[in-house]
């Protein structure tokens, strides 16, 4: 039962004032990240056609917290209701624990209304019983910005700021912005990426939708090498933070050290247009971009997610390091890249 003059309702989306308001109190919370806001749930139901529904809670008239939802149906990988759906965060964010339980029931009510076996809380404050907690899976790298390029390069140890000294000298051009033209060249390396690594590539909607919704807080940095690009990142701006958040990358990113001048320039960037926090995103436990992200100097603190099951069911898993995917990523590796990016975007509009 809710507390005396405390109300849970789906805020409406279509309506412009709603949403400005609803806007500006998640980006006034400091707990607050991108994927909370309305205009990344309305950018995720855009480009994947899975539906966008945001809890609002209110004391008194006040709000007082928010919880972003997409559904997500996927004839492979089931139903579920996210929070957020093609996000790394975004979970239950409010001013009070009694608003924060009164958003997963609310939530799990929700799920169980429209059919979803699983409810998925990704970050966030936690719900009281009934709801799994898994902290072990995922790491997230975030520290503050140092003064200046040299402080930073001397901040990074030794051995891997020699690898971006490399990467500095190798004459590399460096641009930036969020035009149609770098949104092209961004899938293309984004989509090269992944498909190495055995997963599916989102739809190039949801990239477009991103960069629309946001404005000029994302865009895209490119690094090319005599005109050829070699490496991309699409990153988000959200209070104080930089947050490059997708990835792309050619075959000769490695050996130019592209990623690492695409990062070190990032990081200046950011510091030039006043963002003080660096926030590298989530790694899984003990990968390879985990141990990546710590030859930079940056640790991983543990992320927790909260999930919830209907009774004698199990939460569904879309992790590609489970072992029940990993014949699947192995095969999906040897697809010619054509036909990975086309059937891409179908099978991974479901992941969420």
């Amino acid at each position: 039962m809710l507390a005396r003059n405390m109300s849970v309702e789906f805020a409406d989306l279509d309506d412009a004032r709603h949403i400005a308001e609803l806007d500006e109190w998640v980006c006034a919370q400091a707990g607050s990240t991108p994927f909370h806001r309305p205009a990344w749930i309305c950018a995720v139901a855009r480009g994947t056609k899975q539906q966008a529904m945001m809890l609002v809670c209110r004391h008194g008239g006040e709000i007082t917290g928010v919880l972003p939802l997409n559904l997500i149906h996927s004839p492979l990988f089931g139903r579920a209701l996210v929070s957020s759906g093609f996000a790394v965060d975004g979970g239950i964010l409010a001013s009070d624990q009694e608003s924060a339980q009164a958003l997963a029931d609310a939530c799990w009510h929700e799920a169980q209304v429209r059919s979803c076996p699983t409810a998925e809380l990704r970050g966030g404050m936690v719900p009281n019983a009934g709801w799994q907690l898994k902290s072990d899976a995922y790491l997230n790298f975030a520290k503050p910005l140092e003064a200046d390029d040299e402080a930073q390069l001397k901040a990074v140890p030794k051995r891997h700021r020699a690898e971006i000294r490399k990467g500095l000298a190798n004459d590399l051009q460096i641009e930036a912005g969020n035009s149609a033209r770098l949104l092209e060249i961004h899938y293309r390396l984004y989509a090269e990426n992944v498909h190495r690594l055995g997963t599916p590539v989102f739809p190039k909607a949801l990239f477009a939708g991103v960069l629309a919704a946001f404005g000029s807080n994302a865009n895209i940095t490119l690094v090319a090498k005599d005109g050829a690009p070699v490496t991309s990142i699409l990153s988000l701006y959200h209070r104080d933070s930089c947050m490059p958040y997708w990835h792309g990358a050619s075959l000769a990113a490695r050996a130019l050290r592209s990623n690492e001048v695409g990062y070190f320039s990032l990081m200046g960037d950011a510091r030039k247009r006043g963002y003080t926090i660096f926030d590298f995103g989530r790694s899984k436990v003990g990968t390879g971009p985990a141990l990546w992200k710590k030859t930079w100097g940056w640790e991983g603190e543990p992320l927790t997610y909260a999930t919830r099951a209907a009774p004698g069911m199990e939460a569904r898993d879309i992790n590609p390091l489970s072992p029940q995917y990993q014949r699947k990523v192995a095969l999906w590796k040897k697809l010619p890249l054509p036909v990975a990016n086309r059937l891409g975007p179908l099978i991974a509009r479901g992941l969420g």
